[in-house]
């Protein structure tokens, strides 16, 4: 291995502009590496290099080169200012993703690296895929979810990308963040960086941790009027239903920048705090800074992106680089139900394609809703029933096979039967609910068990883990919550059948999303604001029925379409007869 010699004083970005090369399969301009091309990118790295700045925090959308920035931080403290550094991923998997995709190719490609590292093929434990050691310090690269990698080595630089998918604990041991930090204290010098997309308001790391810097906001100047200003996307212009028009119009006298003029605006940019220094430097940047995105695209994914308030969330938090707040407060059952439409299981509307069920098992009852789902996922609310008995006794799971089993009609006189089931097993009747549910399984009848946290809301695969050895599959209740709520806000996207009651939209809103603090972290949690959630607990169970068929609503309608030319051909020799619509589709755990 090569001997460390002193070299010239250099700041991060310089040293990035003088030694760094971008490998093919990791950037879509390899070759030599320019500070000019993202200028904003400059002042972040170099905050590094202030004695003054402790900490410094990157609150970024994606598009705009954040992990080329950890990587030019890597090379200086492995090349000209060795150091112990420690590089920590949200999961395992993604940090050896990580050194396989980026930091090997950074290693073989860029001649300050040649020499510093032994041989990746050999044995001898100094280069590894999760541990490279080089002369003056070493390099660990570890998941969140880690414990043991968080705590073992002392370390003086600290690199945590994607703070904010992090888990709320690394295993038993409390929070991953905090963990990664008591590794520096022994080292007077050391620098902790921070870096994320946002996510939750009030339960996201890497915006909690920019409100406590300076607050750095990246002002460019307008090529007309010279006035700065941050780029906000609200100032983003287009002409209706034609993004390709999109332009930028400076806040100040009105004047519209294309990419080309926003572009070199951006090369002019200055970083201006907004807060008082306190050894935290903190940078916002989003990607209508990027040199490598047009706002046609941005505008085009937008317009996609507010038909569904799951997807606007995806665009503030990737491409506006903003935390997305929830609104559960706002939602009135009044409201919602001035808001019914003439339709209920006898005449559901002509553009459904598949029904599913939710049923929610309580003492004394269960509790079934439908959900009707159209080619472009617009959710009908078809019925909502509850049925009183013992659901220890075989009778009313009797009565609830003949419920589920039972045959809508759509307004165009085609029939459709329940696709799938989610029923809950996670309350007093588990046993009666495997029971049922063993048999049923090629009905895609399913037994769940709602858990709550970021999780998918319908698993890839089921659990066997369970006294009956049935199917068993762990639902994102949250997630699913987090979904329906949303869009139960936006227009048009859940239609309600007017067979339904003010109780039922009670129910239905029956939680809100409050931020709770675990071992010291913030945590979104939904909590009741009324007694019954029945009707919302169905919902999500039939939502997650929906999500576990991965439907292909091409074939579904071909389907739909042949069976009602088989019909008009039956209609000519002899008495009309229904047709019972059978859906046609795959599911993803089937594969």
């Amino acid at each position: 291995m090569k001997e460390f010699q002193p070299s010239e004083p250099l700041s991060i970005s310089q040293y990035a502009n003088k030694y760094r090369y971008l490998s093919a399969e990791a950037s879509s301009e390899p070759g030599k590496y320019y500070v000019e091309r993202a200028w904003y990118q400059k002042e972040m790295m170099d905050a590094i290099n202030d004695p003054t700045v402790k900490q410094v925090v990157l609150k970024c959308s994606s598009q705009v080169g954040k992990t080329e920035i950890l990587l030019n931080i890597l090379l200086y403290f492995i090349a000209h200012e060795p150091a112990p550094i420690l590089y920590v991923m949200p999961t395992l998997q993604m940090a050896q993703a990580l050194s396989k995709d980026r930091i090997a190719p950074m290693i073989r490609d860029n001649p300050i690296l040649a020499n510093l590292f032994g041989d990746p093929k050999s044995k001898d434990g100094d280069n590894s895929i999760l541990h490279k050691r080089f002369n003056g310090g070493h390099l660990t690269i570890c998941g969140a979810n880690s414990s043991s990698s968080l705590s073992s080595r002392p370390v003086r630089i600290i690199l945590l990308d994607e703070v904010s998918r992090y888990p709320h604990s690394a295993g038993s041991e409390g929070d991953p963040v905090n963990l990664a930090i008591k590794r520096s204290q022994t080292f007077w010098n050391s620098k902790i960086i921070m870096v994320s997309t946002p996510t939750i308001k009030g339960a996201c790391r890497i915006d909690n941790a920019f409100e406590t810097s300076d607050k750095r906001f990246f002002k460019v100047p307008c090529p007309d009027c010279g006035e700065y200003q941050v780029l906000k996307w609200k100032n983003v212009r287009w002409d209706k239903d034609k993004p390709e028009t999109a332009e930028y119009c400076c806040e100040h006298c009105g004047t519209l920048w294309n990419d080309p003029k926003r572009w070199r605006a951006v090369r002019k940019g200055i970083y201006e705090p907004t807060a008082e220094f306190n050894g935290v430097a903190g940078f916002h940047i989003s990607e209508l800074y990027s040199s490598w995105s047009k706002l046609s695209n941005m505008t085009t994914a937008f317009l996609e992106a507010k038909k569904f308030p799951d997807q606007l969330k995806t665009f503030i938090n990737l491409s506006l680089g903003e935390t997305w707040e929830d609104k559960g407060d706002s939602l009135d059952e009044n409201e919602l139900l001035s808001k019914r439409e003439d339709f209920d299981k006898d005449t559901v509307p002509e553009d459904v394609l598949i029904i599913t069920a939710g049923v929610d098992v309580q003492d004394t009852s269960l509790h079934i809703s439908y959900l009707g789902f159209t080619k472009n996922e617009i959710i009908h609310v078809i019925h909502h029933e509850v049925l009183n008995g013992d659901p220890s006794t075989n009778m009313l799971w009797l009565s609830l096979d003949k419920q589920l089993n039972q045959v809508f009609t759509r307004k165009d006189g085609k029939r459709i039967k329940v696709a799938s089931a989610c029923i809950d097993s996670g309350g007093h009747f588990t046993q009666s609910v495997y029971a049922y549910c063993k048999n049923r399984f090629t009905r895609r009848f399913f037994a769940i068990k709602g858990m709550s946290g970021d999780r998918a809301i319908f698993p890839k695969r089921p659990s066997m883990n369970n006294t009956a050895r049935i199917p068993l599959f762990m639902i994102g209740v949250d997630s699913a919550k987090d979904l329906i709520f949303n869009r139960v806000r936006r227009e048009g996207l859940i239609k309600f059948s007017n067979t339904l009651d003010q109780e039922y939209f009670a129910e239905l809103i029956s939680e809100r999303v409050v931020t709770r603090f675990r071992q010291g972290s913030p945590i979104r949690v939904y909590e009741r604001t009324k007694r019954h959630n029945e009707a919302l607990d169905c919902f999500v169970y039939a939502f997650a029925s929906f999500m576990g068929l991965n439907p292909n609503f091409k074939v579904i309608e071909m389907n739909i379409n042949k069976q009602q030319k088989e019909q008009e051909n039956q209609n000519e020799t002899r008495p009309k007869q229904k047709t019972i619509v059978r859906n046609n589709f795959i599911n993803s755990w089937d594969k």
